[in-house]
């Protein structure tokens, strides 16, 4: 736990579909390894275990923020054409369903309605990079939906409504991509914009008095939209932010993948 006695909250590249469990594209045959060491790398620089993990992915959108309380989640395999092999992964990670009550009454607190699911698996979003992150899957998981508006403020009251747990050995994670357009990634096109965007992301994190104001407004960022024609990678750090309360947020993760710039960031 850091100085302030309180876990610090995360952005995380999560990668694409199960990218680190299978070969690489011939055209880039490292494309996933600073990514994988980075993830790898969490639980050691955190210098401390979690109780739980609260995290939101990219692929869960709900029309109000929807908790996963199995006790023993399956996974829900959401990619498709990957190799047969990828759809046998498993990761048997306790739930957190007794996080519910305290998750629901802050969104309660904070003016949310909240919902519940015992079926829905933990998506790819939340399995492929937990499994490099805690490989013996011995920290309970809680995944928390997107709200179906994807509206950057909304997201960020969702963090902050959330901020108190970070006093309760909960691990606050938003799981996505800093850049995520698909028909761009493999493309020569696409670079100058990601590198603009992730430049002026890094900035706007940085600065918790101005940090709301910046995010709220990404779409009109340099290289925002290119980046992310559909925000739902880009709202997960929105959540991770919100809950950051007067925390700096520092990158901890940046590299070319494919040509395009991603990052990672943390926050306190």
């Amino acid at each position: 736990m850091n100085a302030a006695n309180r876990l610090p909250t995360l952005y995380i590249p999560h990668g694409g579909g199960p990218c680190f469990f299978m070969d690489p594209p011939p055209a880039y045959p490292h494309m996933w390894d600073g990514l994988a060491s980075y993830l790898r790398g969490i639980d050691g620089t955190l210098g401390v275990r979690p109780k739980a993990v609260l995290v939101v992915s990219g692929h869960w959108e709900a029309p109000v923020p929807t908790l996963n309380i199995a006790e023993k989640p399956n996974l829900l395999f959401d990619y498709y054409g990957f190799p047969e092999h990828t759809y046998r992964l498993r990761y048997p990670v306790s739930g957190a369903p007794d996080l519910a009550p305290r998750v629901r009454n802050l969104l309660s607190d904070a003016g949310f309605d909240s919902a519940v699911d015992g079926k829905r698996g933990l998506d790819h979003g939340v399995f492929v990079p937990f499994l490099l992150i805690y490989p013996r899957a011995d920290v309970p998981i809680m995944q928390m939906s997107l709200q179906k508006s994807l509206d950057p403020a909304l997201h960020l009251q969702l963090g902050e409504a959330l901020a108190p747990l970070r006093r309760q050995g909960v691990l606050i994670v938003g799981s996505g991509m800093s850049y995520h357009n698909l028909a761009a990634m493999f493309s020569g096109g696409g670079a100058a914009a990601a590198t603009s965007f992730d430049a002026w992301l890094n900035d706007a994190v940085s600065d918790p008095a101005t940090r709301g104001e910046k995010l709220v407004a990404w779409r009109s960022a340099p290289g925002g939209r290119e980046s992310h024609p559909r925000e739902e990678h880009l709202i997960p750090l929105m959540v991770a932010a919100g809950a950051a309360a007067g925390d700096a947020g520092v990158r901890t993760f940046s590299e070319s993948i494919a040509g395009k710039a991603i990052s990672g960031f943390q926050f306190g």
